[in-house]
């Protein structure tokens, strides 16, 4: 297989990350089917495309013909088997749960056509936990686009010991077609490259705010003003979502058993109240 071989691309969940994603590949002239179990997400990321496009052509973004073009080539559906059943390439941005992953894996691998690759959108599950729930390990890899996916350049490649070259090189080619720079990952590792380093700087700014040095507002403002990051952990963390961040946690401790793994008390505290950042308003941050 090879990177001329994918016309139709299927992206599995339409929340912030997969209909960014799905509209990043239809813009650049293939095929997408996004589906989700949900019909407001659906609804919304639809919604999405039919403003947000106008919005780049108004500001001299974009052409009138390539916003035609997008939403021409993008469509949304309730149905996995009718965006799958013909898709050469999937990515699966699904919620960061090991469990939801290998099932939807599992139903993936019987209906997407034999040929089609199955990557994972996950930004911690390395594709070795998944890609056993196939029969097609070799076509199973990690995927991993930044938020927001439309805008953001970097893509992680991570080849797993089942993933062959093949599989990597034509991933990589895809990230190019999409106008992304790909950073290829020839071993797995939990985390990845940008993740690792972020989690260290999260991980640090967490400690200081549960033990009282300084409130996430001053964390925020030390290192936007001194080491120049365009935003600080804890409003990147309502940005990204604060239910990620405690999901992500879990599935670690769970893991690996070790009380240092577990989400920060803040984010726990976040999480039970509903407070998960931008998306409900309420975060570290108020966006009322």
């Amino acid at each position: 297989m090879n990177i001329e071989d994918i016309k139709k691309i299927c992206v599995v969940g339409a929340g912030n990350m997969g209909h960014q994603i799905a509209l990043s590949a239809a813009l650049t002239g293939y095929k997408v089917s996004c589906t989700d179990i949900s019909q407001e997400m659906l609804s919304k990321a639809e919604n999405f495309a039919r403003t947000y496009l106008p919005e780049r052509v108004a500001k001299g973004k974009m052409t009138q013909e390539q916003a035609d073009l997008g939403m021409a080539n993008i469509t949304f559906t309730l149905s996995l088997e009718e965006a799958a059943g013909d898709a050469d390439f999937v990515i699966e941005a699904a919620i960061e749960k090991i469990n939801i992953k290998r099932k939807l894996f599992a139903d993936l691998d019987r209906i997407a056509p034999a040929h089609a690759i199955l990557a994972t959108n996950s930004s911690f599950i390395v594709s070795s936990k998944i890609a056993d729930a196939t029969k097609r390990p070799d076509k199973v890899c990690n995927m991993h686009f930044f938020n927001p996916a439309l805008m953001m350049k970097l893509v992680e490649v991570v080849q797993g010991p089942h993933t062959s070259t093949e599989t990597a090189q034509v991933t990589m080619d895809l990230c190019a077609k999409m106008g992304k720079t790909a950073a290829w990952l020839k071993k797995e590792i939990y985390g990845f490259l940008v993740n690792r380093i972020l989690a260290a700087l999260h991980n640090e700014a967490l400690f200081l705010a549960d033990i009282g040095i300084a409130t996430p507002e001053e964390i925020d403002l030390a290192v936007t003003n001194a080491l120049g990051h365009p935003m600080g952990p804890f409003r990147l963390m309502d940005f990204t979502g604060i239910d990620l961040s405690y999901y992500i946690g879990m599935e670690r401790y769970q893991e690996t058993r070790d009380p240092k793994d577990k989400p920060s008390p803040l984010v726990v505290e976040k999480f039970a109240k509903g407070e998960w950042g931008r998306k409900t308003k309420k975060g570290f941050y108020s966006y009322e």
